[in-house]
């Protein structure tokens, strides 16, 4: 077995067990949530009796553990389950859901990515001059400021005072490109925002780490212009770091638009898990958490072998 086919295969048999602890802390933390759909869907005047032939009809009177095995045999097999709340099948209530989150993650990482990139370049270029200083404070300011402060402050700006774009993103399975397009720019500016800082410093950092090698300084002395002695010969050096920040960003951008999808009420994966948590739909829950956290888990691999294939030193032991 060649030593990466054997760093991939220690990689996929950790991600498999780190998900397999995420499923029993998931599954935990739902069975913690205070009152039951049984109390949810038939009201509190419902008589002891009536709630107890509810729950056991729902098979909500099992032990836990074997609820548990149930429900990890069901998802290993590519069953979900059913939506307590509504009786659909979880699948088919995701998948629309899911969608959604992707594109806006899409559309935030398509604005995000390259800004960063750029900005780490100028702010690399034109490093400990008052640019950069400026470029530094931004960044710290918008790493500082929460989600819902930012999404709250585009809303009044672009929304509320310019018109320019809708402050709630009504997309549905109907809606045209053009529209969805329009609809998702106010939340995907929010997650643009949050994440772009942190891709821009790490952009910067891995750029002037270079600047004092033998490789920059020769090309520097054949008369090469900063800007494309950074582009051509810094920057491709430094992809493995700025690849890994970016992917790492990318697995935010899909598990952490709980609160930007509420801000705007954009019908996605967060919504839905919101929505369902107040319903005390459980299965729904463990089905959403469960989807964020194979999306991270499988992104963080997805960064780890970025990281060692642009840097085949990592494939050796020291």
């Amino acid at each position: 077995m060649t030593p990466i086919a054997k760093i991939i295969g220690q990689r996929v048999v950790l991600g498999a067990l780190t998900l397999w602890i995420v499923s029993l802390i998931i599954f935990g933390g739902v069975q913690l949530l205070p009152g039951d759909i049984a109390t949810e869907m038939l009201g509190r005047s419902a008589t002891p009796e009536t709630l107890a032939a509810f729950r056991k009809g729902l098979g909500l009177d099992m032990p836990v553990y074997l609820r548990y095995l149930t429900w990890l045999n069901s998802v290993i097999h590519g069953e979900l389950g059913t939506s307590l709340a509504s009786g659909r099948d979880i699948a088919s209530l995701v998948a629309p859901r899911l969608f959604n989150t992707l594109f806006l993650a899409f559309m935030a990482a398509a604005i995000s990515v390259p800004l960063a990139l750029l900005g780490g370049l100028v702010a690399a270029l034109y490093r400990n001059t008052f640019v950069d200083r400026a470029l530094n404070v931004v960044t710290l300011a918008s790493i500082s400021f929460p989600e819902f402060f930012v999404a709250y402050v585009l809303m009044l700006f672009l929304a509320v005072k310019a018109g320019l774009f809708p402050s709630l993103s009504d997309v549905d399975s109907a809606t045209g490109l053009l529209d969805r397009l329009t609809a998702v720019t106010l939340p995907a500016l929010t997650l643009a925002v949050v994440v772009l800082a942190h891709m821009m410093r790490m952009t910067r950092t891995s750029l002037v780490s270079l600047l004092g090698n033998q490789y920059i300084e020769t090309a520097r002395l054949k008369g090469m212009s900063e800007w494309r002695v950074l582009c051509r010969h810094a920057l491709p050096n430094a992809l493995a770091p700025i690849a890994t920040i970016v992917v790492l960003n990318l697995a935010y951008l899909i598990t952490g638009v709980v609160v930007v999808e509420v801000v705007f009420v954009y019908p996605g994966l967060g919504q839905l898990i919101v929505d369902s948590v107040q319903k005390r739909d459980i299965p729904v829950v463990q089905a959403c958490s469960l989807i964020f956290a194979a999306a991270y888990v499988l992104l963080n691999l997805t960064a780890d072998l970025l990281s060692i294939i642009m840097n085949p030193r990592l494939m050796h032991p020291k």
